[in-house]
């Protein structure tokens, strides 16, 4: 439905829709940032390394992260016009992202944590089954939103702007995905610190196993601060899903700047700090391998690949 007016009382409307535009120009902006800054670790620490799974991964989180925060920007240019049919597949398509990526984060974190444990199978049964049943659950309600989610399009003193509609139920089951997700990340935090823990007291009573003991200060570290921003998007997330006063006023300038700070935090978490949980790792890794000769004590650690460098060393 397209609804044409210059009712000068719409501006105000006009104006919340173009500060939000502001922060999501932000969030694109920063991916790219972080993209151009980290580029030449990608070509030295990704491109030109033997392929592998955390390849693929990265490259797809990386990537697909830039389409996403290109999209997003595209669908809200107050000058650009789009029907109301081009804004609902604009926003299928992100959605269809959102819900690709993060499994994509949660194997690599499978990853390390297996890798973290020594190859613990039962660990790893458990966290392949947890994160089964969520991503299941997950896919449901993706289908369940798009069936259900409709678009309306507003040409308002030549603004053109475009609303999604969700059902209720809709956002409740979306509410519950998200407490779902921080279940499961809870889960994976307390098992790599209780993992880290048990190392460092092992490594405490032998000597040797510096690299080691180093490797996993680092893992945890990146595994924090993906998880604080994790934490810090799901309570946005469900602070605007889940309180009445924020859906009513949905136009006002204080609602959009929500919004707009949720639509930045979840860009740096799941596409700037994504990424760096195997740019990381690989970095520190490839230092130890040009630095020392006892890198292969972190095999089993470094996602069990091997990392060329220029110094012809490798392991």
């Amino acid at each position: 439905m397209t609804t044409v007016s210059n009712d000068p009382s719409w501006w105000p409307v006009i104006d919340a829709y173009r500060f939000s535009s502001y922060f999501i120009f932000a969030a694109f902006v920063g991916v790219v940032y972080d993209w151009v800054l980290m580029f030449g670790q990608e070509v030295e620490l990704v491109w030109r390394q033997r392929w592998s799974l955390m390849t693929f991964l990265y490259l797809g989180v990386r990537y697909l992260g830039i389409l996403f925060a290109a999209l997003m920007m595209l669908n809200n240019l107050p000058a650009i016009s789009w029907t109301d049919t081009v804004s609902r597949i604009l926003y299928v398509v992100r959605y269809c992202i959102n819900v690709l990526v993060f499994p994509m984060l949660w194997v690599i974190i499978i990853t390390r944590l297996h890798a973290m444990c020594q190859g613990s199978r039962k660990i790893l049964i458990f966290l392949i089954a947890t994160f089964l049943v969520d991503n299941i659950f997950n896919a449901v309600v993706f289908i369940m939103t798009i069936m259900h989610t409709s678009a309306d399009e507003y040409i308002l003193s030549g603004t053109y702007m475009c609303q999604i509609n969700y059902q209720k139920d809709v956002l409740l089951l979306v509410s519950i995905t998200w407490i779902l997700g921080t279940v499961w990340e809870v889960l994976a935090l307390c098992l790599a610190v209780w993992i880290a823990v048990k190392h460092f007291r092992e490594l405490r009573r032998h000597s040797a196993g510096g690299i080691i003991g180093d490797c996993f200060s680092v893992l945890i570290k990146t595994h924090m601060a993906y998880f604080a921003s994790f934490v810090a998007v799901s309570c946005f997330e469900l602070i605007l899903d889940l309180t009445p006063a924020i859906s009513v006023d949905i136009n006002s300038l204080e609602t959009r700047a929500l919004y707009g700070l949720l639509q930045i935090l979840t860009v740096v978490q799941m596409f700037v700090l994504g990424p760096r949980l195997i740019l990381v790792v690989r970095e520190y890794y490839a230092k130890v391998v040009a630095n020392s000769d006892a890198a292969s004590a972190m095999t089993s650690i470094a996602f069990q690949e091997r990392v060329h460098v220029s110094t012809s060393s490798s392991v």
